[in-house]
């Protein structure tokens, strides 16, 4: 029997990655994810929550979900993972891939928690693993750019093997692991159906460009995921 894990879910190709990898090892029953203090948008890319909800639903999977400035964010997901844990797992699977700082974070809560952190992507080449991404079948787009490396022009981009010399021509590592960029999965093979958005505004703020956007009303089991 599988051990039943849950993953730390970002929304993004790199989480969605570590899921795709995890899936023959794990039995994966639960996203976890970190949300604002007030519950109206993800800390890592600033989503809606009815995005998160929809990846969610597509995934059949539940979804634990924690709230907090940076400041309580640890208090938040450690809750986050109390009811992950609920859910009689053992294994909490996480999209990171380097630096120390990022890895002794979920050591630390899931020892706290009683639980093992698993790093399936952790120290690989990001060339790599960007193009065993696009290689899922998974669509994500670029939600988010760092103004100093990539222009607003970017946004609402699909990561494509095409796409990769022109992110690393403009300074960018393939995948964003100086927060160049981030993206949401809007549909993959492992998606009952994709998720059409509705693009709502670009807004610039912290050196960064985001874009906006909900779940289309009009979304329908045989629809296409929608440009954004």
């Amino acid at each position: 029997m599988k051990p039943r894990a849950a993953v730390s879910w970002s929304g993004g190709k790199d989480s969605y990655l570590a899921l795709h990898r995890s899936r023959s090892s794990y039995d994966i029953v639960a996203l976890i994810t970190m949300f604002d203090e007030g519950g109206a948008r993800s800390r890592s890319h600033g989503l809606r929550p009815q995005i998160l909800e929809a990846q969610a639903d597509r995934l059949g999977l539940t979804i634990c979900t924690g709230r907090g400035s940076w400041a309580t964010y640890e208090d938040g997901y450690l809750q986050a993972l109390a009811d992950a844990r609920a859910l009689d797992i053992s294994h909490v699977i996480f999209g990171d891939i380097m630096y120390d700082s990022n890895r002794e974070f979920p050591e630390r809560v899931c020892a706290a928690s009683g639980l093992v952190a698993v790093e399936p992507l952790w120290g690989e080449s990001t060339d790599r693993l960007y193009r065993e991404f696009v290689d899922t079948g998974a669509d994500a787009r670029i939600v988010t750019v760092r103004e100093s490396v990539l222009d607003a022009s970017w946004l609402g981009r699909r990561l494509t093997l095409s796409l990769l010399p022109e992110l690393q021509a403009a300074g960018a590592d393939p995948c964003g692991e100086l927060g160049e960029y981030h993206t949401v999965v809007v549909d993959a093979p492992a998606f009952s159906r994709p998720i059409d958005l509705l693009p709502l505004d670009r807004v610039s703020h912290g050196g960064c460009w985001a874009l906006d956007f909900a779940i289309s009303e009009h979304t329908t089991s045989g629809s296409n995921a929608a440009s954004v």
